[in-house]
């Protein structure tokens, strides 16, 4: 008996340690008269190479962590020239180590990570270049910019352009 409460103890910690790693958080903003809210996931850097060995090249990324980020519209925006209804997207990136990455809004939106993603389900993809500044951003963050959605992790900085 004591093996198993000693046991349950150790994964409740365990949970609890690793939730507050990658707390949830929100990012909110307007564009052109459009709420955007965006839920995600934000893990640390720690030291860690992120492009290329946490995050694999040319595989799908959840684009956070655990539950899968998602972007909320409150009316129609266009992305690319893509028109994307009012509504709630997860949101996805494939990165790659020399070329444009793969942003994409896809319409199931309540998976947990990129295990349950089907290509299928997209509604919008779109080729876009990341930026590498020497600033590091410890913490995974999503803002609203004037041009669109921008994500900030490590060196890296990309923007998915909203209209």
């Amino acid at each position: 008996m004591k093996k198993i409460k000693f046991t349950l103890l150790f994964l409740l910690v365990t949970v609890v340690t690793f939730a507050q790693e990658s707390p949830r958080k929100k990012a909110t903003g307007k564009i052109d008269g459009v709420t955007i809210t965006i839920d995600y996931g934000s893990p640390s850097v720690k030291g860690r190479t992120i492009w290329g060995e946490l995050e694999k090249y040319e595989k799908v990324w959840r684009a956070g962590a655990n539950e899968n980020t998602t972007f909320s519209f409150n009316k129609e925006v266009k992305i690319g020239e893509t028109a994307i209804p009012a509504g709630k997207y997860s949101f996805f990136i494939i990165p790659y180590e020399n070329k444009d990455w793969v942003l994409i809004l896809n319409k199931k939106n309540d998976g947990w990570g990129a295990f349950s993603y089907n290509k299928k389900e997209d509604i919008v993809r779109l080729n876009v270049t990341p930026k590498f500044v020497d600033t590091n951003q410890e913490t995974l963050a999503y803002s609203v910019v004037e041009k669109g959605i921008q994500l900030a992790w490590g060196k890296m900085r990309i923007i998915l352009p909203v209209n």
